[in-house]
């Protein structure tokens, strides 16, 4: 495997970046998480967006425009002669620092730009059986604490709910804003299922997730309802189904939350037909 590290490629065991580098010191980046598939990244454009607005809230200057980095990205995935199946990461950091502090004033030279693009798809045992979720202790925080729409470097907070949900027996993390509402899971973005209806939190309290707006979109073009709003963990616990979605993953089913079935305890059909809505969406030509 070839990973693009500022315009270079390196092998896998020998890409490298500095120990002053902005994100090794403090999570100083933003990063963008694509799907490939047959030959095209999905929803890259709005990929390009998010990448760029969040580049613009923290004043960091990418030093590329767009289509450098679309370029950039299909020319790692021609590299590692991938067409279909992979995913990628591209992750941009504030650059190399003289010393290690905040201060984005000691930077030295531009942006550092990494690509690593690896065979992965979701695990057939996921969307087949289903997961299960444990409510986390820790909760996602508001735009004025720590905005979570600008996909940072900065995960902390989201992995400490995740080692709490593998401690306790549990595939992923859910978590619940600073009110006791829902927000999200710690990696992805989480949906219940009732009468009918699709529903997930705003974003006021959580990361905005392309696949999560794909799903709405389709649902609603789909002539079905589809709801952002806030609802609890009664309301959870008392749903008909439950399911995350992500860019790896796409729709994959929740049957049990907290130790308690979700519905019937298995994947639903309401949650199939929003996958199935999904990935004809996303591979239509």
């Amino acid at each position: 495997m070839l990973v693009y590290v500022n315009g270079e490629f390196f092998r896998r065991q020998e890409a490298r970046v500095s120990v002053f580098d902005s994100g090794f010191v403090l999570g100083d980046g933003i990063w963008e998480g694509l799907r490939l598939v047959k030959g095209k990244l999905i929803s890259l454009e709005a990929h390009l967006d998010r990448l760029f607005e969040g580049a613009s809230s923290i004043a960091l200057n990418i030093g590329l425009t767009r289509e450098q980095i679309a370029a950039a990205m299909y020319a790692t995935l021609e590299r590692n002669q991938m067409t279909d199946g992979a995913h990628l990461r591209l992750m941009i950091t504030r650059g190399v620092k003289k010393t290690p502090n905040q201060d984005p004033r000691f930077v030295i030279g531009g942006a550092t730009v990494v690509i690593v693009a690896e065979f992965k798809t979701p695990k057939p045992e996921a969307r087949a059986k289903g997961l299960s979720l444990l409510t986390s202790t820790f909760r996602t925080s508001s735009p004025d604490v720590f905005d979570l729409r600008l996909n940072s470097h900065s995960r902390l907070n989201l992995i400490q709910a995740l080692i709490q949900a593998i401690n306790a027996g549990a595939d992923e993390a859910l978590m619940l804003d600073p009110r006791g509402f829902v927000a999200s899971c710690n990696s992805t973005n989480f949906f219940i299922v009732r009468k009918g209806e699709l529903w997930t939190s705003t974003s006021a309290y959580s990361f905005k997730g392309i696949t999560q707006q794909k799903v709405l979109d389709v649902w609603r073009a789909d002539g079905r309802i589809a709801k952002e709003c806030d609802f609890t963990l009664a309301q959870v616990y008392s749903a008909d189904e439950a399911f995350v979605t992500g860019t790896l993953g796409g729709v994959t089913p929740i049957v049990r939350i907290d130790g308690r079935a979700i519905g019937d305890g298995k994947p639903g059909l309401l949650t199939k037909a929003a996958s199935d809505l999904y990935l004809t969406a996303v591979t239509a030509s």
